[in-house]
């Protein structure tokens, strides 16, 4: 149960962190932080999946990267949903974003949450 917090709040800070790096992401307050890093978890657990299965083929052609497409599609359906406390304001953006997001939650996680076999 811990462990799952510390990624919900790891998943918020690099949310935060998206934010103040992507011209054209906003997130108003640690709160909305927190909201948006849960509904993008959930979002990405569900229709994402779906997404990133269907889209295989494709991904597998572009060597991953059109993961990065699905990912700014989530985060633009996301911010669809939270707005005004979250907001993406283009694609371009959405897709800078998802680079972003998945390079600082990785080095997040890394930092705070190292490997067991370590």
């Amino acid at each position: 149960m811990l462990r799952l917090l510390i990624h919900w709040v790891l998943s918020a800070l690099a949310v935060w962190i998206m934010a103040q790096v992507v011209p054209g992401i906003y997130v108003s307050g640690p709160r909305n932080a927190l909201i948006a890093a849960l509904v993008i978890g959930f979002i990405n657990a569900t229709i994402g999946l779906v997404l990133k299965i269907i889209t295989l083929p494709l991904t597998l052609l572009t060597l991953g990267l059109f993961w990065f497409v699905i990912n700014a599609l989530m985060l633009e359906f996301a911010s669809a949903l939270l707005a005004p406390g979250f907001q993406v304001r283009s694609f371009l953006a959405a897709f800078i974003g998802a680079i972003v997001l998945s390079i600082v939650n990785m080095l997040l996680k890394a930092i705070v949450m190292p490997s067991r076999s370590r």
